[in-house]
């Protein structure tokens, strides 16, 4: 059994976050809005989810995009994933992007993203004069190959 987390709508039309399949990673976060958002090439808006969560401590929830509208219309979460810390309580919003070449309309009620429960590991830092030396040293992007 998962963590048991609180929810709270913020609004009545706000949709309950649920897993779609037994097996589903992410719970679907539902847009709770007034009307059509209509977002045009390059453009971000922020979406309402009409809910706000009570994670325990020790969890995260990370929202993150969701496959379909990044692969159908280049919809996708600005600073995926983005983070919701357990002390957090107020309303969460989903940051989208569209990097499609056509305006996309987020309607009332649409899927926006998904949600996934995570445990968190808060690590001890230690500062050191020297770090120990690996193959691969200090080589970054693309130094391991293609």
């Amino acid at each position: 059994m998962g963590p048991r987390v609180q929810i709270k709508k913020l609004r009545p039309d706000a949709v309950v976050p649920r897993y779609m399949t037994e097996h589903a990673a992410g719970l679907d976060l539902c847009a709770a809005i007034d009307a059509p958002i209509t977002l045009a090439p390059s453009a971000r808006g922020a979406i309402s989810t009409g809910l706000a969560f009570a994670l325990p401590s020790g969890y995260e929830g990370q929202v993150r995009p969701r496959s379909g509208l990044a692969r159908d219309h280049g919809i996708t979460v600005v600073n995926a994933p983005g983070t919701i810390d357990a002390d957090y309580r107020g309303p969460v919003t989903v940051l989208l992007v569209n990097l499609g070449s056509e305006p996309v309309t987020i309607e009332p009620g649409h899927r926006i993203a998904q949600l996934v429960i995570a445990p968190v590991s808060r690590a001890e830092l230690v500062e050191v004069d020297e770090l120990d030396a690996t193959a691969r040293g200090a080589g970054g992007f693309g130094s391991t190959g293609r």
